[in-house]
C-alpha cells in the first residue's frame, strides 16, 4: 500500500486557508530558514500578497511519520470556479476551513457544493477561536446543516471537527483546550481521509492542471489513475476530438514541499508533473500506448461576462508599456488561453479588437492587472453580462448575493438591491448585524459593492456566487451622472479645476497631463459636459484686491482597476497602462461624438 493522502482546501475568501497550508509546511520542516515573520509562503505572486486572495491554484506536500501528504490549494473565489473543478478531481478527501465567527459563507459552499458532488470526505477545521466572541459550537452546526442542504451522504456527514487558530499556530480536538502545535489536524487528515485506491492495470492519467517553464514549454500535471508512468516512456495522448498522438515522457516530477523532485516511476494514485508531452489541453488524458482508453473529461463552469479589449490609441500611447501593438496584444491573449481555463477569446472582423468572456468582473480585472504589471498597454470596454436564449425566452445570469451589515442600514440597502430588480429571498439577525439573501442578476452587480459599501459607512460584508440563468429581468438603472470631459490636451491647472468644482467632482490632480475626450470627472447632472481644465491664469490687471483668492481643491476620487470598469459607461474606454489609469470616451472628437449620437 501506499501512504499518500491527497487533500484539497476548501474555505471562503480570507478564513485562513493559506494560513493553515503554510503552518502545515512549516510543521513538515520544509521551510526556509531565512523566511519573513508573516510572510506567507504560498501567495508568491504579487496580485496574490497585495489583495489577500488565492488566484492560482497549487500543488505542495509535506512528509509526515512517514505519509506523503499532496496538499492542493483552491481559490476561494467564485469567479475563479474553473480552477475549483479540476483541482478537486485530484483529491481523495478535503479541509473544509471555516471562520468560528462568520461560519460557513457562500463561497464555501460553491467549492463545498463540487466537493460534494464528487464524493469527497471531508474533515471539519474551525479556524481563528483566538477571535473575541466567536462560537465554535454554533459554527460546527451550521457546517452540518449546510452539508445536509447540500445533499451529502451518511458517511459524508458524519466528518471530524478539529478546532484551533492558525496564526497563533495551535489545533486541537477541543476548542476549550488549546495544544501548542497543528498536529492534531496532521493526525485527522491521516486518521479520517482515506488513501487513494491503487488500480492496476494499462497507465492512465487525466491532465487536470499545468504549468509552463520558458525552457521545456507546457508542463502536464495530474494523478495518475492507475498503472504506473516512467521516464522515456511512450504514451498515447487521447484529445477532445477523440484522435489519439503518440508522445514520449522526458521526464517525471513529483511534488515535495515547495518545489519538485525529479523521479524514474510514478505509480496510481500520486500527483505527477511530466514534461515532454505536447499539445495537450485540460481533460486530454494520458494512456498506455498499446490500450489507450480515455478517462472522463472535466466540465468546466461557462463563462458569464465579456469584456472588449482592444490596442491603446489615445493620443498618450507608448509613453509608459513596451508592448503596445495588436501583435503583442493578441499573443499575450492566446497565450493566457494556456493556463486560464475559464477564459474564452474572440477576434473582431477588424484587426485590432479582442472579446474576452470571463466569470465575471474579478476574474478579467485579475488578467488586465497581471498584463498591465507586465509592461502592456491596452483599453476595455464595459463589462457586458453573456446573454442566452433558452425555449425562445432571453435569459440573463441571475447570482445569490449575501449581504451582512448593522441593522440601521439594512433598509437602505434592501432598497438599492431592489432597485437593480433584486429579490430578497432571506433575512436573519444575529446580535446587530442582519444577514440578507437576494436573488439579482449579474448586470445588476456591477458597480454595487462601492454604492453598498459607501451606504453603510464601510461596514457591509458583500459576497456573490452564480447562480443559474433566469429570463430577462428589463433594464436596470446604471450610473445616472455625465462625465465631465476635458477640451483640449494639455496641462491641468489648478485654477481652472478649482473654477469648475461645482459642476461635480474630478478624478485628476492639478498638473496631471490631460487630451482632449479624456474623462476628468463626473457631472452633477445627466448629461455629459466638455470643459476647459487646462485655461491658466493670466497674470495681467490682476490689481484689484481679493481677485487673487488661492484655489481650494477637494481631493479628486482615485479608482482602482475593478471600479473603474465598473463605472464606465458603454461609449466609455478604460485605458490601462503600466503607471496610469485613465477614462475616456471612445469617439475623443467632440463634434465626431455629437454626430454619432444622432
Amino acid at each position: 500500500m501506499q501512504k499518500i493522502r491527497n487533500i484539497a482546501i476548501i474555505a471562503h475568501v480570507d478564513h485562513g486557508k493559506t494560513t493553515v497550508v503554510d503552518k502545515m509546511l512549516l510543521a513538515g520542516n520544509l521551510f526556509r530558514e531565512n523566511q519573513n515573520a508573516g510572510e506567507l509562503i504560498l501567495d508568491n505572486n504579487d496580485l496574490e500578497r497585495e489583495r489577500g486572495i488565492t488566484i492560482l491554484s497549487k500543488n505542495v506536500s509535506i512528509d509526515y511519520k512517514g505519509y506523503k501528504i499532496n496538499i492542493i490549494d483552491t481559490p476561494g473565489h467564485a469567479d475563479f470556479g474553473g480552477e475549483v473543478e479540476r483541482v478537486l478531481n485530484m483529491a481523495d478527501g478535503c479541509l473544509l476551513l471555516v471562520d468560528a465567527f462568520e461560519g460557513p459563507m457562500p463561497q464555501t459552499r460553491f467549492v463545498l457544493q463540487k466537493a460534494i458532488q464528487m464524493g469527497l470526505k471531508p474533515v471539519v477545521v474551525v479556524n481563528k477561536v483566538d477571535k473575541p466572541n466567536c462560537r465554535p459550537d454554533e459554527v460546527q452546526e451550521m457546517v452540518f446543516d449546510l452539508m445536509f442542504n447540500l445533499d451529502a451522504t451518511e458517511e459524508q456527514l458524519d466528518f471530524p471537527t478539529i478546532y484551533g487558530s492558525a496564526k497563533e499556530g495551535w489545533m486541537s480536538t477541543d476548542w476549550q483546550k488549546p495544544t501548542d502545535n497543528i498536529l492534531p489536524l496532521l493526525d485527522a487528515i491521516i486518521e479520517y481521509i482515506p488513501e487513494p485506491v491503487v488500480y492496476e492495470g494499462d497507465a492512465q492519467m487525466l491532465v487536470t492542471s499545468l504549468d509552463f517553464s520558458s525552457y521545456v514549454g507546457r508542463i502536464a500535471i495530474g494523478r495518475v489513475h492507475r498503472g504506473e508512468l516512467r521516464e522515456g516512456m511512450d504514451v498515447a495522448l487521447c484529445k477532445k476530438d477523440g484522435s489519439i498522438v503518440k508522445q514520449r515522457i522526458k521526464e517525471l516530477h513529483t511534488f515535495e514541499g515547495m518545489g519538485r523532485k525529479k523521479v524514474q516511476s510514478v505509480k496510481s494514485g500520486d500527483i505527477c508533473a511530466l514534461v515532454g508531452i505536447d499539445g495537450f489541453e485540460i481533460g486530454d488524458t494520458v494512456a498506455a500506448i498499446e490500450n489507450p482508453e480515455p478517462l472522463p473529461r472535466i466540465a468546466i463552469d461557462e463563462p458569464t461576462m465579456s469584456m472588449t479589449f482592444t490596442i491603446n490609441d489615445s493620443p498618450f500611447f507608448g509613453r509608459d508599456g513596451k508592448f503596445v501593438t495588436s501583435r503583442h496584444i493578441g499573443d499575450r491573449l492566446t497565450k493566457e488561453l494556456d493556463r486560464n481555463l475559464a477564459l474564452r477569446v474572440t477576434k473582431a472582423d477588424h484587426e485590432d479588437v479582442w472579446t474576452v468572456f470571463g466569470r465575471g468582473v474579478l476574474h478579467l480585472s485579475v488578467l488586465i492587472e497581471t498584463m498591465r504589471r507586465e509592461g502592456y498597454e491596452l483599453q476595455v470596454g464595459q463589462p457586458q453580462v453573456i446573454i442566452k436564449e433558452i425555449d425562445g425566452r432571453k435569459c440573463e445570469p441571475v447570482e445569490l448575493l449575501t449581504v451582512n451589515v448593522t441593522d440601521e442600514y439594512s433598509s437602505r440597502i434592501i432598497d438599492m438591491v431592489t432597485r437593480r430588480k433584486g429579490e430578497l429571498v432571506s433575512m436573519t439577525t444575529q446580535n446587530d448585524r442582519v444577514h440578507m439573501e437576494f436573488q439579482i442578476p449579474s448586470r445588476g452587480i456591477i458597480g454595487l459593492r462601492n454604492n453598498v459599501l459607501t451606504a453603510s459607512a464601510g461596514e457591509a460584508i458583500m459576497a456573490h456566487r452564480f447562480l443559474e440563468y433566469q429570463p430577462w429581468k428589463g433594464d436596470i438603472e446604471r450610473r445616472t451622472n455625465g462625465s465631465l470631459i476635458a477640451l483640449e490636451a494639455g496641462t491641468a491647472y489648478a485654477y481652472a479645476i478649482d473654477k469648475l468644482q461645482d459642476r461635480g467632482k474630478f478624478f485628476i490632480f492639478p498638473q496631471e497631463e490631460v487630451y482632449a475626450g479624456q474623462v476628468v470627472g463626473e457631472n452633477a447632472k445627466d448629461n455629459d459636459i466638455v470643459v476647459n481644465v487646462t485655461k491658466s491664469k493670466k497674470l495681467t490687471n490682476m490689481r484689484a484686491s481679493g481677485a487673487d483668492d488661492k484655489a481650494r481643491i477637494v481631493p479628486p476620487v482615485v479608482f482602482s482597476l475593478e471600479e473603474a470598469l465598473e463605472y464606465i459607461k458603454e461609449d466609455e474606454y478604460v485605458e490601462v497602462t503600466p503607471h496610469h489609469l485613465r477614462l475616456r470616451k471612445i469617439i475623443l472628437d467632440e463634434i465626431e461624438r455629437k454626430r454619432a449620437n444622432r
